[in-house]
């Protein structure tokens, strides 16, 4: 059964926070906790705590076990994009933006 966690309007670039959701894919739910734990990636702590709700709500609400799940998918879609001024020299100025994302992972139970 998929268990589903979502995390929106993160203030994290999707580029970067798909460098670590293709990281975990596949893996146990143990496994990617513990990846992502002691990942270097400004990331990895957005991702994790969405792996740790996915796996929250399948124990709490459908009665599985953290041994028998794995991350069957996780995504990170952009968000909207926040502009901000960004004041430059001769009185010039340009826009910069502030991506975000909306960070998704799905977890099932493995097949025995």
């Amino acid at each position: 059964m998929e268990v589903k966690a979502s995390a929106t309007f993160q203030r994290v670039s999707p580029r970067k926070a798909r460098l670590v959701t293709d990281l975990i894919k596949g893996k146990s739910a143990e496994e990617a906790i513990a990846l992502l734990e002691h990942l270097p990636k400004g990331s990895a702590l957005t991702i994790g705590r969405v792996v740790r709700s996915a796996v929250a709500n399948a124990e709490n609400n459908f009665n599985l076990t953290l041994e028998n799940l794995y991350v069957k998918r996780a995504t990170a879609d952009e968000g909207p994009r926040m502009k901000r001024i960004w004041m430059r020299g001769r009185g010039r100025r340009d826009v910069k933006l502030h991506r975000t994302s909306h960070i998704t992972v799905v977890v099932d139970e493995k097949e025995s």
